[in-house]
């Protein structure tokens, strides 16, 4: 087991809506990220994901709150620290994210320059701007970024362009952990893979420690991480390496997440589509049970009685289900006989 870069016990946070109403978006997450790894989460939309990637840096802002849990990057506890020393002394150099449409994040009426200078001086006041141009230049060199986009506006700059701009400006102080929230669903296929490998390329050179890579396509999680979690109804329900989640998925809504969709490793050619019957549960009352369990076809009575435990499997897996991993390969087994 290589050094734990981020460890995550029990975190629980919630939404407070206009109506008093508690939403649980995460609920009892646990899980680790090793120095050197990429780490992919998958799920249905709302199901938590990008609820997590925020949780995680510790930074929180109303309506979401803070319940309980630990976050502990490269042996240091988050947890409860004051906005102000997290802003000053874990985001950016500790934890840094990628957020969801970064094409939009930047602000039109901002040279590309002073979004790094922002982020720089944040954590070094007399950081000059030479020293703060040359690092932009060295970075922006990496991720094949001509030197006079740093001079532009966002609006001058095409799509592909501006998501590689937000991954500089969020690595430029080399983060020990990068949370990736969906950085290539509004990209086109090309654009798709070099963002990818620049990405992966910021790893080898050592500019990024360890990596979350959050989608709701986990063909392209294959391609991307070492480990994947799924995630339904704001709970971890697998986790796996990347080819036990593909090609041997043991949680019956991580084996029908994979039948209905399409694996290019598999071949298309007579593959039948599966949906998922039903629809996830109301986060503001969640069922008692299993949270699945409505949905899936193999549940039991006991399966609905209380909380199900995120228990360890075999070959360093996991899965929150009653059943055993011998009794859920029977049960596909008998299925397709």
């Amino acid at each position: 087991m290589g050094k734990v870069m981020l460890e995550v016990k029990g975190l629980t946070t919630k939404y407070i809506t206009r109506f008093k109403e508690d939403v649980y978006a995460v609920n009892d997450v646990s899980f680790k990220v090793e120095e050197g790894r990429s780490v992919g989460i998958a799920g249905e939309s709302g199901c938590g994901k990008s609820t997590l990637a925020l949780s995680l840096m510790g930074y929180y802002f109303a309506p979401l709150h803070y319940i309980k849990g630990e976050i502990i990057i490269d042996g240091r506890n988050i947890s409860g620290m004051k906005p102000d020393d997290i802003r000053k002394n874990i985001l950016g150099t500790e934890i840094a994210y990628i957020p969801q449409a970064a094409m939009n994040a930047l602000n039109p009426t901002r040279k590309i320059i002073k979004f790094i200078e922002d982020v720089v001086r944040a954590h070094d006041p007399k950081a000059t701007k030479k020293d703060i141009y040359d690092l932009a230049r060295q970075r922006f060199e990496i991720l094949n970024l001509p030197e006079e986009a740093l001079g532009k506006y966002a609006v001058e700059l095409s799509g592909g362009m501006k998501q590689r701009t937000v991954i500089a400006v969020s690595t430029i102080l080399s983060p020990k952990i990068l949370i990736a929230d969906e950085p290539s669903s509004a990209l086109d296929v090309t654009s798709q893979k070099m963002v990818i490998k620049m990405i992966h390329d910021l790893m080898e050179l050592g500019y990024i420690k360890s990596m979350i890579f959050i989608t709701h396509e986990l063909p392209l999680l294959y391609n991307v991480t070492d480990d994947i979690m799924v995630m339904y109804a704001a709970q971890l329900v697998e986790s796996g390496t990347a080819d036990q989640m593909i090609f041997d998925p043991l949680h019956p809504y991580s084996k029908g997440l994979m039948g209905s969709i399409l694996v290019p490793e598999d071949g298309t050619r007579d593959v039948k589509l599966v949906a998922i019957p039903g629809t996830p549960p109301n986060l503001k009352k969640p069922p008692d049970g299993c949270r699945f369990a409505e949905r899936c076809k193999y549940a039991t009575a006991n399966c609905r009685l209380s909380q199900v435990a995120f228990y360890d499997f075999e070959n360093n897996r996991k899965c929150r289900c009653l059943f055993t991993e011998n009794e859920l390969r029977e049960a596909y087994k008998n299925e397709q006989s």
